[in-house]
C-alpha cells in the first residue's frame, strides 16, 4: 500500500507516518518548500519516508505529487491549525484550511478517482454547541475563522463524495494532544511552563479562559481512527473523542501537581488572551466510531498530561529546544522526585500562553 500524508511534519502526521510504516505502507509526505526544514517530528523516520514538495495553494504541485507517488490513500492533515492565528490571518487560513481541501480533492479526482481520501475535520466546527455531547448529526456553529474554514472543508468533502462518488471520509476529531504538540497550543504551553517553573527557568504562566471545557485525547490513538476510516467498505464521517470533558483549570492542576506544585501559585489570567468568540464546551460522542470502526481511546487525560509533563521536563533538563520523538518512550518513565527547583528562580524563560 502507498499513502500520501499532507502535513506529515505536524503532530498527527508524525504519528500517522509511524502507524502506516508499522503496517508496511510505503509512505510519502508532502511538505512546503522553505529555506529551513522543519522535520524534527519525523527525523527518526527520514530514511523510511519519501518527502515531496508541494503546496495546498498550488494545484499543479498537488497533481504532480499524485502522479509521482500514485497513492491508494491520501490523508489531508495540512492546514493553518492554530485558532488564535485564524483571527489575525483569516484569509490565509481560508486559503489553506478551506480551499486547500478543494484543491486536494480536485487533484484526486483528476489523477485517480479510486484513491481513498481522509479529511481532518475538527470539533471547532461545533463552536457554540447546539447539543451535549456532540455527534455526527449535531449542527455546526463555528466561532472562529478556523472553525468556519473547517466547516467548508468538511462539506466540500461530503460534496465530492456525493457528486463524484469519491471514497472521501472526514474525521471530526476533538482536541488531541501529545509531547509532539506545537508549543503555541495551550496544552503544551501549560506542560512546558510547569516543567520550566519546576526547574527554576520561569516564574509564572499567563492564560486566558481557565473555565473553557474540552474533550482531550491522545494523538496516537486518533491517527489509528483515521486509518480505520479508510479501511471501511463505504466512506462515512465519524466523531473521534474520549467522551470526557475537562476545564483548562483542571489541565493546569494535573500538570503542576505531577511536579509537586500548586498551579494557583503560578498561573495568572490575562483578559488579553481570551478569544474574541469563545468556545465554552466541547465533548464528543464517539459511539459510531466504536460500533463501526471498533475504535476506543486508550489514553485518558491524567496519563496524557503526565506523558507531556515528563517529556517537557526531560527536554528542558537536557537543554533542548525541540522534543525528539525518538526519546518519547524513555521520557515517559522519567523519575520526577529528584528534581529540585532553584532557590531563586531566574526569569530566563518567561512563558506566556495564549488560549
Amino acid at each position: 500500500m502507498r499513502a500520501l500524508i499532507t502535513g506529515i511534519t505536524g503532530q498527527d502526521g508524525s504519528y500517522l507516518a509511524e502507524l502506516l510504516l508499522s503496517k508496511d505502507y510505503e509512505v510519502f509526505g508532502m511538505v512546503r518548500r522553505s529555506s529551513q526544514d522543519n522535520l524534527g517530528r519525523i527525523e527518526h523516520l527520514r530514511t523510511r519516508l519519501h518527502i515531496l514538495h508541494g503546496d495546498l495553494l498550488d494545484p499543479h504541485s498537488l497533481e504532480k505529487i499524485m502522479r509521482e507517488c500514485r497513492p491508494q490513500e491520501v490523508y489531508n492533515l495540512a492546514a493553518q491549525s492554530f485558532v488564535p492565528t485564524s483571527w489575525e490571518q483569516p484569509i490565509l487560513t481560508g486559503e489553506f484550511t478551506a480551499l486547500g481541501v478543494t484543491r486536494m480533492l480536485e487533484a484526486v479526482r483528476t489523477i485517480d478517482t479510486n484513491i481513498r481520501f481522509y479529511q481532518a475535520s475538527s470539533s471547532e466546527m461545533f463552536g457554540k454547541v447546539r447539543e451535549v455531547p456532540q455527534r455526527e448529526s449535531t449542527p455546526f456553529h463555528p466561532r472562529s475563522p478556523y472553525g468556519v474554514s473547517k466547516v467548508y472543508g468538511h462539506y466540500i468533502t461530503i460534496n465530492a463524495r456525493e457528486s463524484y462518488g469519491l471514497f472521501a471520509a472526514s474525521g471530526i476529531l476533538f482536541n488531541h494532544e501529545s509531547p509532539r504538540r506545537g508549543k503555541e497550543f495551550v496544552t503544551r504551553k501549560i506542560t512546558r511552563a510547569a516543567a520550566a517553573i519546576r526547574l527554576g527557568l520561569s516564574r509564572h504562566l499567563e492564560l486566558g479562559n481557565l473555565d473553557a471545557r474540552r474533550d482531550w485525547g491522545f494523538a496516537g490513538d486518533y491517527v489509528d481512527a483515521m486509518w480505520r476510516m479508510l479501511q471501511q467498505d463505504t466512506p462515512e464521517d465519524y466523531v473521534i473523542a474520549t467522551g470526557e470533558t475537562h476545564t483548562v483549570r483542571e489541565f493546569c492542576e494535573l500538570a503542576f501537581s505531577y511536579l509537586g506544585l500548586d498551579y494557583r501559585d503560578y498561573v495568572r489570567t490575562n483578559p488579553a488572551f481570551v478569544r474574541p468568540a469563545e468556545v465554552d464546551l466541547l465533548v464528543g460522542d464517539a459511539g459510531k466510531a466504536a460500533r463501526k470502526l471498533g475504535w476506543t481511546p486508550s489514553v485518558r487525560l491524567p496519563e496524557l498530561v503526565r506523558m507531556m509533563v515528563e517529556s517537557d521536563l526531560a527536554d528542558l533538563q537536557h537543554g533542548s529546544t525541540e522534543f525528539s520523538p525518538r526519546e518519547e518512550t524513555q521520557n515517559r518513565s522519567l523519575r520526577l522526585n529528584p528534581v529540585v527547583p532553584a532557590a531563586d528562580p531566574a526569569p530566563a524563560m518567561e512563558v506566556h500562553a495564549v488560549k
